[in-house]
């Protein structure tokens, strides 16, 4: 992802509805950016306590505050190993509700970090309205992040930051067309650590996650990767980019 390096490597943030998407669907790209001497930060707007814990709910005692902290403790330990750092909102999971204090926490932080490149859920998902609830969200809290004349002025405004959607699970019933993909061989033993931290409540998630870096490598190379790319993750860019030529 060429077009987020700057001097000092790529400025990226991760917005995740759940403590785990980030690793499944973006786990390359985020030990890749930080590998590349940038900063990554994961944005967790929820824990994915009740929709996507069933493991952890059938521990006996299991109560809303330990499942909120069983996915803590995963998703921190996750970006550790993939080189990040998170933050948690806690802003409610199936629902996962927009309200204002969560995107002006949001909006907070992207002034705060100025990225250059935002990673987050695709457009469309119908088998999970909190992922493309979390698009809407970013691309509002982008919006805000530009404005010139926010009440608070002790950080500058968020520049032109490229939004990547990052593949949903069943990506041709969410309209995902990738049109990015990201080697992302040499860290993937990283990206599989980090969804080894993640097995408690999604374990049977891993091997589906191996499998799509292996189909995806294929199709990078079929698109003019070089033979070494083994493993790859699919984006779909959201904003135009711009060149002096178009080659």
């Amino acid at each position: 992802m060429a077009s987020a390096v700057g001097a000092d490597g790529p400025s990226v943030v991760v917005v995740s509805a759940h403590a785990a998407d980030f690793v499944w669907r973006s786990g390359g790209a985020i030990a890749r950016a930080a590998e590349d001497g940038g900063s990554v930060t994961v944005l967790c707007l929820s824990y994915g306590e009740r929709g996507e814990s069933a493991a952890l709910w059938k521990d006996e005692g299991a109560t809303l505050e330990s499942v909120k902290a069983a996915r803590q403790e995963e998703a921190a330990a996750a970006a550790d190993v993939l080189g990040a750092d998170v933050v948690f909102f806690d802003a409610g999971d199936y629902p996962l509700r927009p309200t204002d204090e969560l995107v002006d926490g949001i909006v907070a932080q992207f002034r705060r970090l100025q990225p250059t490149l935002l990673l987050t859920h695709a457009e469309r998902d119908p088998y999970n309205l909190d992922h493309a609830l979390t698009h809407e969200i970013v691309l509002r809290a982008r919006m805000v992040a530009q404005a010139a004349g926010l009440p608070d002025r002790s950080t500058p405004p968020l520049g032109a930051a490229q939004v990547m959607a990052f593949e949903p699970h069943q990506p041709e019933q969410c309209g995902f067309v990738p049109n990015r993909f990201l080697d992302i061989t040499a860290v993937f033993e990283r990206k599989q650590a980090a969804m080894k931290c993640m097995g408690a409540a999604q374990g049977h998630l891993i091997d589906y996650y191996e499998d799509l870096a292996v189909r995806r490598g294929v199709q990078a190379r079929r698109n003019g990767a070089p033979g070494s790319v083994i493993h790859a993750e699919a984006f779909q860019q959201v904003f135009p980019t711009v060149g002096a030529t178009l080659w």
